[in-house]
Parts: structure tokens; C-alpha cells; sequence
């Protein structure tokens, strides 16, 4: 008898239905066609296992199961309980009247139960577009695939669950998550917040700019200055995801198999590699290829503490996905784009011992070996980075103040407002929500300068010899504390200050 049921495989943040065919015909033997990988080939143990376990035979005739498309690589234990369901339904163990309106995943255990799968919003998505009637899932990952409205999402904790919902034993209840309530789950007292820096208002201002036009920074300052301090809240003065962000963060993540018992990711990711990280965890790849540390933190932040320590190829890959704010991973047989639209916050000393040229530090460096250091990293990616700031210690008049800092609260309401001002501009483009998303079209359009910046400009141009990108670099950055303050124009006041935040551009800076 030939069966038909349905699965899903997934290719980058995309899902792909998988048809399995299963056919039991007389003879001996198990033969798994269309190109399944050796997770798939060993399913037939645990399948063999579950079934007996739970009071169920694995026939023992002549078994062929296609998996089709038969020239798509399918990975993965996912389909383990797609094929114990096909084998039940082929040698008329269990009915298979509905069978082929339902997409059916996860992994079996020996038991019978099931273990969670990656990638189950993404299944879920195309699972609503093909117009099946439900899905069929793990528990673990019920949440995530529930956000999807106009899907039955049944959640089961065993194989048996399953079969006897088929065979109209047994009923389940469809798991409803409410996507309005549960993206609507606001954090009013983050676990990192601004107040609890003393001092650093300069700092502040700077984190304050970058989180309102999504602009990289980098922070350069010894041991102790509070660099990754202020890094970690960041998140917090960042304004709300909108529902299409959050969607397309929780899909990334799902993919990653990082959404266990989570529904819908509303607050933006964090991510924060060690300096031991290879180029394949930071952008993504491998054989089968996985989505990287800069996709992870896709509408987020990523924080490289200690910049220079990483490995000078490691950071030259995120060239190219800086500027694109996406990466294409190129194989053989197929192609595959994740998003990587995020903030690069990142943090160094500098110098070796981490000190500035000071004779009272307790390890100061001489001027050639802080120029070694820094040349570490490249001019290319330095150009990529907006704002570039130095971190000076906190004195301790400030250290030991009681007034209370700003919150993070605050702050966040003014960065939405601009957010919402460069919204409410780049409402007919598509990929532009935010300033440091311009082209250089687009801020020849909306920083249009007046004869005085204009001449301003020039001057810094000249005497910090700065590269055309740093010249947009400044521009994109001037528009962004307009937007701060509300101002149509940009005027000469943003503009000096901007150039301000350009301090590795500047020869002798460490002088």
C-alpha cells in the first residue's frame, strides 16, 4: 500500500514541504531514497524501537520511502516521526483518512516521545501558505509555531498522541497564542540599566545617538572605564520591535534551534561572541549551513569585547555583511542568504597593557606599540563604524554621587521619538528604516547642507584626511542628532558634532 504524508525541511530561514512516500510491498528490507542524510538513515532504529515500545509492529516486509523533492538534501532526526506515522498508515496500522492535511515533525526517542526540532516557525509560515489544516509538533516548540494564526498547532509529548488522534481515539487541543498579547509584553525594568552608570554623560550621548539611527560605535578606553558596562545597555534604550522584526528575529533564531519554550522574541537579541570565535560561528556556514553570531543578533545588537584580539580574517568576513546587512553563504548545490541587519557595538583598550600614555599608570605603552596594537584592525572596517569614541575613567568624585543617573527608560523615549521621524521619511523605501540604512543617494536627498556646514565639513575633511565613507559616515551621523532634537535641517551645530565622534581618524589622537 502507498501512503502519502507531509514534512518540511529547511533552507536558511525558509521551509521547503517535503513529501514522503511510503510504499510496503512484499519482500524484505528498508530502503530510504532522496538523498537523506545519516540522521535519517539511522530513523529506522528508533522508529523500530518507538513503535514496539508503544504496542505497535515494524512491518516486516519490503518497506521504500521517498522523500520528494528527491533532489533537495534532507538532515536532520526531524523527520522521524513523519515516517513512523507513514509506516503506521502504509501497513494499515492507523487510518489515514486526514493524514495528508497535516504536516507531521519531530524526533523519536526509544520510548516513543518526542525531542524538540529547529526551524519550527519557519515550518509553520509555509505549512499556513500551502493551506494545510494543522501541524504537528513537539511541545517543546509548540509556542514558536502558534504565533502563526489560520494553523491548527497541535503540541504532543508522544507518538501514541498522534496515532490515536488519527484514528479518532483520542482528542487534542490546539494550542492558541494570542501574537498581540505576547509581543505586547513590554520589559519597563531591564536588567542592565543606564541609571546604573555613574558618570560618562558623554558616553551616554553617544549610546543615545547610535541607538536612534542604528549607527555602529566603537568604544576605546582602558581597563575599567565601564566599556562593556555601558555595551550591555544598549538593548535597553533600543525602541520596541515592531511585529515584522520581531517575526523575522524569532525565525532566525528558531532555524538556530535557540527558541526552545519561547514564543515570540520581543525583545531585541544581544549577541556577544568570545575573540576565540571562527569565521564560520560569526557569519554562519558549515557543511549544512547554520546562521551566524551577525544573524543572531539581526535587529539586535552584537558586541565584540576586545576588538583587536580577534582574528584579523574573522573580521574581515564581516565586511561585506556590515554594508549589505545581509550574508550569502555559496555552496555547491545551493545558496543561502540570512539577514544580518544589526548594530555593531564594539570595545578595545589602547594599547597592549590597556593604558593611555600615561607615566602615573601602572603599564603605560610607548606611542609606537599603541600604533601596532590599533593597526590590528583594519582601515576598511574602521570606515564601517560610524562613531568612534574614548572612554576616559570614571573619577571617583562621580563614582561615589547619590543622585540617581538617567534610566534607560528615559532615553529609549527620546531614541523611538527619532526612530519614528525616520520612519515616518523612509516610508516609501522598503529596506530603509533607519539613518545609518541610507545610501548614499538617499543622504545627498535628506542631509542637504547649508554653506557654513558645508565649509565646516571641508575643513575636517582636509586636515583628518577622512576617506569618502567617512565623509557619509558623518553626514548619516549629523542626521541622526537632528532627528534628536526634531530639526528639519541639518545645520552646522550637528555636523561639529558629529566629526567629533571620528576620533581613529584623527592622526596623533593618541598624543
Amino acid at each position: 500500500m502507498l501512503v502519502k504524508v507531509f514534512g518540511s525541511a529547511v533552507f536558511g530561514v525558509e521551509a521547503t514541504t517535503i513529501t514522503v512516500e511510503v510504499n510496503i510491498d512484499k519482500g524484505i528490507g528498508y530502503h530510504l531514497v532522496g538523498l537523506p542524510d545519516n540522521a535519517i538513515k539511522e530513523s529506522s532504529y528508533r522508529i523500530a524501537a518507538a513503535l514496539k515500545n508503544n504496542g505497535y509492529d515494524f512491518p516486516g516486509k519490503k518497506i521504500t520511502v521517498n522523500l520528494a523533492p528527491a533532489d533537495l538534501r534532507k538532515e536532520g532526526s526531524a523527520y522521524d516521526l513523519t515516517l513512523a506515522i507513514g509506516i503506521l498508515a502504509a501497513s494499515s496500522q492507523i487510518k489515514t483518512d486526514e493524514i495528508d492535511q497535516y504536516i507531521i515533525m519531530g524526533e523519536l526517542s526509544l520510548d516513543g516521545s518526542l525531542q524538540p526540532i529547529k526551524g519550527a516557525l519557519s515550518i509553520a509560515i509555509k505549512a499556513k501558505e500551502e493551506g494545510f489544516k494543522g501541524f504537528f509538533l513537539p511541545i517543546q516548540n509548540v509556542k514558536e509555531a502558534a504565533i502563526v494564526e489560520g494553523l491548527e498547532v497541535y503540541g504532543v509529548e508522544n507518538v501514541v498522541q498522534v496515532i490515536d488522534f488519527f484514528d479518532g481515539k483520542g482528542t487534542i487541543e490546539p494550542t492558541v497564542i494570542n501574537t498581540y498579547d505576547e509581543f505586547h509584553k513590554t520589559l519597563d525594568f531591564p536588567e542592565f540599566d543606564f541609571s546604573d552608570v555613574k558618570g560618562q554623560e558623554s558616553i551616554k550621548r553617544c549610546m543615545e545617538i547610535a541607538a536612534a539611527g542604528g549607527h555602529n560605535i566603537i568604544l576605546i578606553g582602558p581597563p575599567g572605564s565601564g566599556k562593556t558596562m555601558l555595551a550591555k545597555r544598549l538593548p535597553s534604550i533600543l525602541p520596541p520591535m515592531t511585529l515584522k522584526e520581531a517575526l523575522e528575529t524569532t525565525k532566525i533564531h528558531s532555524v538556530a534551534g535557540k527558541t526552545k519554550e519561547v514564543g515570540l522574541m520581543n525583545q531585541r537579541p544581544f549577541r556577544s561572541p568570545h575573540h576565540t570565535a571562527s569565521s564560520v560561528s560569526l557569519v554562519g556556514g558549515g557543511s549544512y549551513p547554520q546562521p551566524g553570531e551577525i544573524s543572531l543578533a539581526h535587529n539586535g545588537v552584537l558586541f565584540l569585547d576586545e576588538l583587536p584580539e580577534f582574528k584579523r580574517e574573522v573580521l574581515e568576513v564581516m565586511r561585506q555583511p556590515l554594508e549589505d546587512r545581509e550574508v550569502t553563504i555559496s555552496r555547491a548545490k545551493f545558496t543561502i542568504t540570512y539577514p544580518s541587519s544589526f548594530m555593531l557595538v564594539a570595545s578595545m583598550n589602547p594599547s597592549p597593557g590597556g593604558y593611555f600614555n600615561d607615566p602615573d599608570a601602572p603599564v603605560s605603552s610607548s606611542p609606537a606599540e599603541m600604533q601596532r596594537y590599533l593597526s590590528k584592525i583594519s582601515g576598511p572596517l574602521l570606515d564601517r563604524i560610524d562613531i568612534h569614541i574614548e572612554v576616559t575613567p570614571v573619577p571617583f568624585e562621580k563614582l561615589t554621587e547619590t543622585r540617581p543617573a538617567e534610566s534607560s527608560v528615559l532615553i529609549r523615549e527620546r531614541v523611538t521619538k527619532a526612530r519614528e521621524i525616520q520612519s515616518n521619511r523612509f516610508e516609501a523605501l522598503d529596506n530603509i528604516h533607519y539613518n545609518a540604512q541610507m545610501s548614499t543617494k538617499q543622504i545627498r536627498t535628506y542631509c542637504a547642507l547649508d554653506e557654513v556646514s558645508l565649509q565646516l565639513l571641508k575643513t575636517a575633511m582636509e586636515r583628518l584626511n577622512l576617506s569618502a565613507r567617512a565623509y557619509d559616515r558623518i553626514l548619516k551621523v549629523s542626521r541622526t542628532i537632528a532627528d534628536l532634537e526634531q530639526a528639519k535641517t541639518v545645520n552646522s551645530n550637528h555636523i561639529a558634532e558629529a566629526i567629533q565622534y571620528r576620533s581613529l581618524d584623527r592622526e596623533g589622537w593618541l598624543g
